[in-house]
Order: C-alpha cells, then sequence, then structure tokens
C-alpha cells in the first residue's frame, strides 16, 4: 500500500517503522527535519518536511495516489483539516485522524464525508485507558486483548510455581477445566516463542497465552497461577489525560487516589471527578507515598510522560510494599529491560497498543482486529473468511486441513453468537471470524493470502 503518515511523534515514527517493514511505500511527514533525517536514516522510508495540512506539502508527498492517510500529528485540528483536503482534493480512500479533544468527540453525526470526513478516529488516550482498565479487571493478567466485540478475550499471563497446570502437559488442560473450551495460542520461554503442541509441558516462568470466551477467562487463569484479589485501591501517578480518563472509569467500583505534581492541574482534577482522592505531590517522593500508605495499595501505575520518572516511581512503589506496579513507558529499549529485570509487573507500550487499532486498516482482506504482542514482535489477528468451499481456501475444511505458515496458530472461531475453540476438527463456514495468533508478525502476508477468495467469488 502507498500509506501517508503526518506526524514524526511518538505514534508517528512507531507506525512509520511497523509498517516498512511490511514493504509498504511510506512517506512520512513533519515540521521537524532533525527528526526526519534520522528516521530516513534508520527506515526505508521517503519524508516530506513541511506543514502537513498545507495542500502543496500534501502533493509534495503524494496524496494524489494514496492508498491510507494516517494523520497523528500533536494537532486536532491539523489532522483534521488534512484530511478534508485529502477527501475533497484528492479523494483519498481511507482516512485516519487521531483525535484527542473530547470537545470534537462527544457529537454525534460530526465525522463523515458530508461534515469532517475522517473515517476512522483514533485516540491513543482512550485505548490505552481501557487497556490498563483490562489489566486492572484481571489481576495477574501481562496482556487482555479483546476480539469479537469483546466476547472472546485473549489473555498473557506468567505460569507461576505451585501452579496446577504447571509440569505438565498443555492437552491435561481439558481435563482441568472440563466445563470450559480454551485454548493455548501461544507460550514465551526465556523470551523466545514456543509453539503450543499438545504434548508440551508447560514451565513455571512460562508466558503463556490462551484464548477463551470471556466469561471462562478467570477459571482458565486459576489453572496456571494463584488468583489474585480482585483489585479495590488504585493509586495513579500523573493525572495526565490517560491519568483522568482512567480515574474517572475505576472510580465507581474501586478506590482511587492520584497524585498530580502539577497544582492547577491538581486542581481541575479534583472539580472534575466525583470519587477519586487527588493529591499534590512527586510520585517518587517516598516520604509523600509512605503517608498514603502505598503498601496498602492493590495497583499502583505511573502514567507520566517522563519514561524515567514512571519506572523510578514504580520500582518505590514496590519496594514501599504496593501489591502490583505498572508503568506507561514509551521507549522500546526501556520497555525490554524493564520486562528482564522484573522490576516491574507491567511495562505499558503506549505505541504497541495504539498500533494496533491503526493495522486493522493496513492489513488486507477482512481484517477486523489486530494486536501487537511481545514488543511488536508477533501479532494476533481476527479475519473473516469469505467464499465456499471452491473459491476459498479454508471455507470447508477443517483446521487440522489448513495449511498455516509455520508459528501460526489458530485460537477461536467466532461463528454468530457461538464461540468455538480452534480445535483440530473445526470445519470451518463462510463468515467465520478467526482469531490467529503468529509468533511471527513477517508471517502476515501469507495468512493474507491464504484468506484470499478467487475472482470467481466476484
Amino acid at each position: 500500500m502507498k500509506i501517508l503518515i503526518l506526524g514524526a511523534g511518538q505514534v508517528g515514527s512507531t507506525v512509520a517503522a511497523n509498517l516498512a517493514s511490511e514493504a509498504n511505500d511510506i512517506t512520512l511527514v513533519d515540521s521537524n527535519e532533525t527528526v526526519l533525517n534520522d528516521l530516513r536514516d534508520r527506515l526505508d522510508i521517503q519524508t516530506v518536511c513541511g506543514k502537513a495540512s498545507h495542500p502543496s506539502i500534501l502533493e509534495q508527498a503524494g496524496i494524489a495516489d494514496a492508498d491510507l492517510l494516517i494523520a497523528v500529528t500533536n494537532s486536532d485540528e491539523t489532522n483534521m483539516v488534512a484530511c478534508q483536503i485529502a477527501h475533497s482534493l484528492y479523494h483519498t480512500p481511507t482516512k485516519i485522524a487521531r483525535v484527542r479533544s473530547k470537545e470534537y468527540l462527544r457529537y454525534d453525526g460530526l465525522f463523515n464525508n458530508d461534515n469532517i470526513p475522517v473515517d476512522v478516529i483514533i485516540s491513543p488516550e482512550q485505548i490505552i485507558s481501557s487497556y490498563i482498565e483490562r489489566l486492572i479487571e484481571y489481576p495477574g493478567a501481562l496482556q487482555v486483548l479483546d476480539f469479537a466485540e469483546g466476547r472472546v478475550q485473549l489473555v498473557g499471563i506468567r505460569a507461576y510455581y505451585g501452579g496446577p497446570l504447571v509440569g505438565h502437559e498443555i492437552r491435561a488442560l481439558r481435563d482441568h477445566v472440563p466445563g470450559v473450551d480454551t485454548r493455548v495460542a501461544a507460550i514465551f520461554r526465556r523470551g523466545k516463542g514456543i509453539v503450543p503442541e499438545g504434548n508440551r509441558v508447560i514451565e513455571a516462568d512460562d508466558e503463556v497465552f490462551f484464548i477463551a470466551a470471556r466469561e471462562h477467562i478467570k477459571t482458565v487463569m486459576s489453572e496456571l497461577r494463584r488468583l489474585d484479589k480482585s483489585a479495590r485501591r488504585i493509586m495513579l501517578a500523573g493525572g495526565g489525560n490517560i491519568g483522568h480518563r482512567l480515574a474517572r472509569a475505576l472510580e465507581q467500583k474501586h478506590q482511587v487516589k492520584v497524585l498530580e505534581h502539577n497544582l492547577s492541574r491538581a486542581k481541575y482534577l479534583s472539580q472534575k471527578l466525583s470519587k477519586t482522592i487527588v493529591l499534590h505531590g512527586d510520585s517518587a517522593d517516598e516520604e509523600l507515598l509512605q503517608e498514603e500508605n502505598v503498601d496498602q495499595m492493590d495497583v499502583f501505575c505511573s502514567l507520566t510522560n517522563d519514561d524515567e520518572a514512571n519506572i523510578l516511581s514504580a520500582m518505590l512503589a514496590k519496594k514501599l510494599g504496593a501489591k502490583k506496579v505498572m508503568s506507561l513507558i514509551n521507549r522500546p529499549a526501556y520497555v525490554e529491560l524493564v520486562e528482564n529485570q522484573e522490576t516491574i509487573d507491567v511495562a505499558i507500550s503506549p505505541q504497541l497498543i495504539t498500533i494496533g487499532a491503526l493495522l486493522t486498516y493496513v492489513r488486507r482482506g477482512d481484517v477486523v482486529a489486530v494486536h501487537s504482542l511481545r514488543r511488536g514482535a508477533a501479532e494476533a489477528i481476527e479475519i473473516v473468511a469469505h467464499g465456499d468451499s471452491k473459491t476459498s481456501r479454508v471455507v470447508g475444511k477443517t483446521i487440522e486441513e489448513i495449511i498455516l505458515p509455520e508459528g501460526a496458530t489458530i485460537g477461536a472461531i467466532v461463528r454468530g453468537d457461538e464461540v468455538l475453540m480452534g480445535h483440530h476438527d473445526v470445519r470451518i463456514e463462510t463468515d467465520d471470524h478467526l482469531i490467529i495468533f503468529l509468533l511471527d508478525k513477517n508471517k502476515i502476508p501469507l495468512v493474507e493470502k491464504l484468506f484470499q477468495v478467487s475472482v470467481s467469488f466476484f
């Protein structure tokens, strides 16, 4: 695809890096020439320096024959104007814009071809807040991903010493939970992906990704580790857009405290939040954390814009007794470092969370959802099977008859309101939604090709 990305910030540069590695034709536009030169040297992309909403700059970047426009500058207005110009002057097929202000998002019908022509709105803050909320809902989970509008979930957890299934083969899972249908989609052992064959033995400290209907997730989790108690007390370090959204979502069911170092922002939050306790102070202040009983917190989550501050405050909270600590970390190198040291329970990469929402519109075929895993090396996708037994390579076949790329696993099938696990004898039908886990995201084109229907289908 020919893709035009506006904005070379954290989201734009991460999207460019991911899409460039998949043989797309990428052009990145930004007003900072130094940043563009650095990215051009590292990535196989074209760059244009200039104002992203100016028609002449868009034309120079190749908007006339672009398949996809991704506008992710720091300005909502620039993103919206760029989409308007792309639609009015160049009829760009798909336009994605980052819109963060709730003032724009609150009006239904504002974003359509008759008004502001944005096909897809991305709000990273909302995506990240929802992601953290799911992690809090399932204590002990490393990652919780929704498919089929939340009916199916893929959950990653670390298998603990003493867990009922540790030391047993994967196929024993069915005997341990006879009333629940589930599948292990992948195992990561010491950072390396392992195909989850039935005779594979689960070891302590394995990262196990399993898939099940939403209502069965906690039952399956209990087989791999001791279930933590539901979180009641939560402390958020940082009251920015993400901290504000998360506190508002959690305060009705949890006891929430927010630490905010900016006095005016703290006053603003105290007015906007109804049940949350807002404190003015530094989240790395050991005395303040002790005074606010951080040792009684079920979850401590650092959410500022400063990676170093987030890591240090989370580590301090862990040292002082917080049961589970999570930290928002932008730099990929820091995420890897923290995960290897196991000093922080969950390192949250906003770029990898956000990019899944964008990849859904880049993938070929009828891809409904995309999630990046393991720092972007692995992927889980939801894709729809079309055609019939004559025009499709998958419809009419059982899972064991489908030749998948190495490292790919069909975890589940959603058929209408029915959720089926991806057992070898399940036969694929037209319009089934298949949830596929890939240890190597470079195999995505092979999966896309597998699901293409022949010309006779049309």
